[in-house]
């Protein structure tokens, strides 16, 4: 931390020394804000974690949105400064964007740190942590998180280190009651994982190091080195030759849920793409150039009609799609599906829809494997709707997957 220091300090950027431990390249330094997905690793004597120290700002929501899928739990900070909690939570600011995002992105439990809580204008207050939780709460709810069960606050001080990994003192803030932040981590719930399912791991990145290197968190099944598997959707057969864990160490073993770096042969790195998906070579993820999708509209000036295009993100791909049917509507009162199609889409509504991309895309229905099935829709910066993959159009027909991905039957 003292070389961080001293370079920042060379740099006129004095107070920005901290974030720099995440913050490595020379434009996010530069800029003073998170650009890429940063990772980082650390161990409790009770589990190990990956850090994805995701980008904030609104002009790098694509790498946010990156880091979110790969994600099991999501940690929003928030600054209890004041006026900086307004700035990103009034409309047109990042956090509501962001808790939206991380709830269609599939994370399933939110941690709300409460940051500077011993900044000068907060001293510790109750009432300001009060204030904020009662803000975020109700917005948290309207994304799909259950404020009980779900969503839980904690007030901190990064710079101090104040309920972090030990509770904070009873005579700095004698109001806060529950678990420091490291004790809420390793008391939580392990999430479902699909251990005995087909191989699917997402490529987030890849580089060239004495070989084909490529990153990902493994969605389902494990894998071991020297296992022949396929790079879809180019359907490029590879044998794993080497596998490393979060912390650089060799490994003969990877398991859904872990984060490791591979060393591929048989494929060169200028053919693999981030969004290309490393699975099994019996029972390969699909890939397909149309679907139909169930779409909530969340934001959009004017109204949406066939033949639209925006940018899909789905687990760590992004691609350009185009909404090239309007299938179905769903009555708002009833929740019934129309059995017209409707002349287009607005703000608010909820529609089927037949997507059609470019290029192959390697996707699932949501109903078998939900990291592979949800998706966003971006366009001109907004997000512009939420949706999940009801059905997988395969050679012109609608191929309906029953059980896991290999049985297929014609509706």
């Amino acid at each position: 931390m003292e070389k961080y220091e001293r370079e920042a300090k060379e740099a006129g950027r004095d107070s920005w020394y901290l974030s720099w431990a995440l913050d490595s390249t020379p434009q996010e330094r530069a800029q003073g804000k998170t650009v890429e997905v940063g990772r980082a690793y650390f161990e409790t004597d009770r589990r190990r974690y990956t850090i994805l120290d995701a980008p904030g700002h609104k002009t790098f929501v694509p790498s946010m949105i990156s880091g979110a899928a790969q994600a099991d739990v999501a940690i929003l900070v928030i600054s209890a400064r004041k006026g900086e909690f307004e700035t990103g939570f009034e409309r047109g600011g990042q956090t509501r964007e962001h808790i939206m995002l991380v709830k269609t992105a599939g994370v399933s439990k939110l941690v709300i740190a409460i940051n500077k809580m011993d900044e000068s204008t907060v001293g510790w207050d109750q009432a300001r942590y009060k204030e904020i939780k009662d803000k975020i709460t109700p917005f948290a709810k309207a994304a799909g998180f259950n404020p009980k069960t779900d969503v839980t606050f904690i007030p901190c001080s990064a710079y101090t280190g104040a309920n972090l990994k030990d509770r904070v003192s009873k005579t700095v803030a004698p109001w806060v009651d529950g678990p420091s932040f490291l004790e809420l981590m390793d008391s939580m719930p392990m999430v479902d994982r699909k251990l005995n399912a087909p191989l699917m791991m997402p490529i987030s990145e890849k580089y060239k190091d004495m070989g084909t290197i490529v990153v990902g968190k493994v969605e389902s099944g494990h894998l071991s080195k020297g296992e022949s598997l396929i790079l879809m959707p180019n359907k490029v057969e590879v044998k794993v030759s080497a596998l490393f864990n979060e912390i650089e160490e060799e490994v003969n073993t990877a398991f859904v849920g872990d984060n490791v770096r591979i060393r591929l042969n048989g494929v060169d790195d200028e053919d693999v793409t981030p969004g290309y998906v490393l699975s099994s070579l019996s029972k390969p993820i699909h890939s397909v150039t149309r679907f139909e999708a169930q779409l909530a509209i969340l934001d959009h000036k004017s109204i949406i009609c066939a033949g639209y295009s925006a940018v899909m993100h789905v687990h760590t791909l992004s691609e350009e799609v185009v909404l090239s049917q309007l299938l179905h509507y769903f009555d708002k009162a009833t929740g019934r599906k129309s059995k017209r199609p409707p002349q287009f889409a607005k703000k608010g509504q909820k529609i089927v829809a037949l997507i059609e991309t470019s290029a192959p895309v390697c996707v699932e229905k949501f109903t078998d494997y939900p990291q592979l099935g949800r998706f966003t829709l971006r366009d001109e910066g907004k997000t512009i709707a939420i949706g999940k993959i009801t059905k997988l159009v395969q050679n012109d027909t609608i191929a309906e997957v029953d059980e896991g991905v290999a049985k297929l039957s014609v509706v």
